[in-house]
């Protein structure tokens, strides 16, 4: 008899597991999603209607499938259609804030500048990072992934190292990094005076040479092996973020998930080994620290207790690599190539930079002085930013202006959209023209927050002093040195991977001066 109500008891519970279960499935793959549906719709939201499980992701897929990347375009046509051609389609069909669905998560399309400027200014919290899956976690954990007051003690921590008086400290790193480059430009060149290169991988190398000597002391063949790894991590997190996630996908023994593994382990290690090495010289009294990002923020490890460990300093040090290293190489190969289409942009900054300093090294009391190439660098930034568009997750239902947006909704911020505003930047915002800020950033696109190079509010990136110096300093070098044109080999193929890269590469002329 008890056997008998065991097994009933066993059985009847089983039943209600089924059943939670399958209304919890309802509830997250139905119910929830066509509910937040029915609440944009009704504020006047257009888009495409929920799909079950898959969304609009198919749909995402074939049109980055379909679209020309691989083919080349005219050097004045437009970029937008060709990079995002499915939030592109979206916005040109149902407007500057639209929706449609990744998986089963709403996703709102915002094109809007003033929108965009709000969420970027948003610090109450509600508005975060879009969850990702623990395998692109595997890239890096550093400030930009954390949130609330773990993101406010890690800032606290960062800031100090990007602090003006530590930047002009490695200002000698900049220089010595470009003129290595000009020696080697200069030994190519000869003896007829002139050579095609590619400077995409030149650049490349430049930056994280820049990178490495400022983040560890070191040079850039002690740090390559480092950056390869990273490269192809980057790569492999960059396929997972824009995968939907399944629970447990990250503990299935597939070729790409071993190497993920593989990669994460090899990049502690050398890091690790770095780490090491600067804090034994440091006890033996070798050197004190350093004005490198790596002695900052040992020091600051040690000023602030228990709230900082080892990992955390190698988070941050695979961060600072990441995103200093990409972006700003992508930034100074699209500023040659546009120096190319345009001679006399480039003229107006080479005279410039030989009216401040002639032909002697950069220093820091005089970059300021640099206005031309700052407006070079800022347009080249507005039409092709490092980073077109930004991913937001709403943890709780927010207000933004006349706007609900319910909680677990995801914000896709098209910052390619608000840079090619022709209601901010006029009729002519898909051409070349720095001039636009020749008043600065704020005054560019008639008085508006339209600019997001570098993010915006309280999260905007903490190092955007540190690219631009760099930036600056890398440009102003070249073009004391050597004059650029286009080659006839080079091929229009604007491409985004991990950032907004020339796909077939920079074939530049090099003439020197």
């Amino acid at each position: 008899m008890e056997d008998h109500s065991l097994k009933a008891i066993m059985a009847i519970s089983f039943s209600f597991l089924v059943l939670f279960v399958l209304i919890k499935l309802v509830h997250i793959m139905w119910w929830r999603p066509k509910s937040i549906e029915r609440i944009l719709r009704k504020q006047g939201i257009k888009g495409t209607s929920y799909r079950p499980l898959r969304g609009d992701k198919p749909e995402m897929d074939k049109s980055f499938k379909d679209s020309p990347s691989s083919k080349p375009i005219a050097l004045n046509d437009l970029v937008v259609p060709r990079l995002i051609p499915f939030y592109h389609n979206m916005v040109k069909r149902y407007g500057k804030v639209s929706m449609c669905w990744f998986g089963s998560i709403p996703r709102l399309i915002i094109g809007e500048a003033e929108l965009i400027r709000l969420i970027f200014e948003d610090n109450k919290g509600g508005i975060v990072h879009r969850p990702v899956s623990p395998l692109v976690k595997l890239l890096h954990k550093g400030l930009t992934t954390l949130e609330g007051e773990q993101w406010s003690q890690r800032r606290r921590l960062i800031t100090p190292a990007f602090h003006l008086d530590k930047l002009k400290g490695m200002v000698p790193a900049f220089s010595s990094s470009c003129y290595n480059l000009i020696e080697r430009w200069q030994k190519q060149v000869e003896p007829q005076g002139w050579r095609e290169i590619d400077v995409a991988p030149e650049l490349e190398a430049l930056a994280s040479d820049a990178i490495a000597r400022t983040a560890f002391g070191s040079n850039y063949q002690e740090g390559k092996h480092l950056f390869e790894l990273q490269k192809e991590q980057t790569l492999l997190a960059l396929e997972a973020y824009n995968s939907i996630y399944v629970p447990g996908m990250r503990f299935m023994p597939t070729g790409k998930n071993k190497r993920r593994y593989q990669l994460y382990d090899q990049i502690k290690g050398l890091l690790q080994n770095m780490i090491q090495q600067r804090e034994d010289a440091t006890r033996r009294g070798e050197l004190g620290g350093g004005l490198d990002l790596l002695g900052l923020l040992l020091q600051s490890k040690e000023q602030s207790e228990n709230d900082v460990t080892i990992e955390d300093v190698i988070e941050e040090c695979k961060l600072f690599f990441f995103a200093g290293q990409e972006t700003t190489a992508t930034l100074l190969t699209w500023t040659m190539i546009c120096l190319s289409m345009h001679p006399n942009w480039q003229e107006k900054a080479r005279q410039e930079v030989l009216h401040i300093w002639g032909t002697k090294i950069p220093d820091y009391a005089t970059i300021n002085r640099l206005k031309i190439i700052s407006m070079i660098l800022h347009e080249v930034m507005r039409l092709f930013p490092p980073v077109p568009i930004f991913i937001r997750y709403t943890t709780r239902e927010t207000k933004l202006r006349n706007l609900l947006i319910p909680a677990g909704s995801e914000l896709c911020l098209s910052v390619m959209h608000a840079h090619y505003d022709t209601d901010y930047w006029g009729d002519d915002a898909h051409e070349f023209k720095p001039e636009r800020f020749c008043e600065g950033v704020s005054k560019a696109s008639k008085g508006q927050v339209t600019f997001y190079a570098f993010g915006w509010g309280p999260r905007i990136c903490v190092g955007q002093a540190f690219a631009m110096i760099e930036a600056k300093i890398a440009v102003a070098t070249i073009l004391q040195h050597f004059s650029v044109q286009l080659s006839p080999s080079y091929t229009h193929a604007p491409h985004l991977r991990i950032n907004l890269k020339p796909l077939y590469g920079a074939p530049i002329i090099l003439r020197r001066i």
